[in-house]
């Protein structure tokens, strides 16, 4: 009886010793499977996808609204996560898509990615703008002409005159503007008056087909007194130089007043052709 109860025993302690060893030679190997699970490559999420981990996925295209395709969509239509987010931030701050062209400037997009998703971009009529929707073109009245910078030109058969006209009636002459008004105006007031459209040529640069349009009446031209001004006055006159204003006052002086421009002959510094330009404009 003692016997068979040793017997017993040994055999317990037996199948005991068995069945921890035999646990123990397994547990590493598990622990082993663990930790290669643990570090291995496909265990590792891929940087910056955060919860857009998707690993493969099949690009299936189909319609879609920029303004209102979610997460879901947008994968899987080929965009990458980061572009995902890149929409939401814009949507999330209240940018609007308003015509396939503006999803274009997405970050990232490619021209060859673009043509293939644009025939798939619709974008809902509430996304348009108002104005392209309800707003009605207003008829445009045509603005009045400023006839003070842009005058109206004259027509070929009109004329204009040039002793009496001021620079408003002058700039509607055809090649005429502020620039050369002024300088007709002012060439006018130091002549004392024009005997001669040509003289109009004696302004530089002074459009040769302006001069068609001007009548010259003599009857306002302004006389020197050659007997009275003194040499400052005379020279002022644009036909008058310094040497002919001191000759003039000399023979004066010397001579007494000058009654004809023939005594004028008699100094040297009037050449004939200076005399014949001087005659309407001197009274003795």
């Amino acid at each position: 009886m003692a016997l068979a109860l040793l017997v017993l025993v040994a055999l317990t302690a037996l199948i005991l010793l068995w069945g921890a060893g035999g646990g123990m030679g397994h547990t590493p190997a598990v622990a082993a499977d663990s930790v290669g699970a643990t570090n291995g490559p496909a265990a590792v999420a891929p940087r910056g996808e955060g919860a857009y981990a998707t690993g493969e996925r099949r690009v299936r295209l189909t319609e879609f609204d920029p303004n209102t395709a979610d997460s879901t969509l947008l994968l899987q239509i080929g965009l990458q996560p980061w572009q995902v987010r890149c929409i939401y931030r814009y949507r999330a701050h209240g940018g609007v898509y308003r015509r396939p062209s503006d999803f274009a400037r997405l970050y990232g997009l490619t021209a060859g990615q673009y043509r293939a998703l644009e025939p798939y971009i619709r974008i809902a009529p509430d996304y348009r703008p108002a104005a392209e929707v309800y707003a009605r073109p207003e008829a445009v009245e045509p603005l009045a002409r400023d006839t003070l910078r842009y005058p109206v030109k004259l027509k070929p058969t009109e004329r204009v005159a040039l002793n009496t006209a001021d620079t408003t009636l002058l700039k509607r002459v055809p090649g005429i503007g502020s620039y050369y008004a002024r300088r007709i105006v002012n060439y006018r007031r130091q002549l004392g008056g024009y005997v001669s459209v040509s003289q109009l040529g004696e302004i530089e640069g002074m459009p040769a087909e302006a001069m068609a349009y001007f009548t010259v009446d003599a009857s306002h031209i302004q006389r020197l007194r050659i007997n009275e001004l003194t040499l400052a006055q005379l020279r002022r006159h644009p036909y008058i130089d310094y040497l002919q204003a001191r000759d003039i006052c000399d023979y004066r002086r010397l001579k007494g007043p000058i009654s004809s421009l023939a005594q004028l002959r008699l100094l040297h510094v009037f050449p004939e052709a200076a005399l014949d330009r001087l005659r309407p404009y001197i009274e003795f």
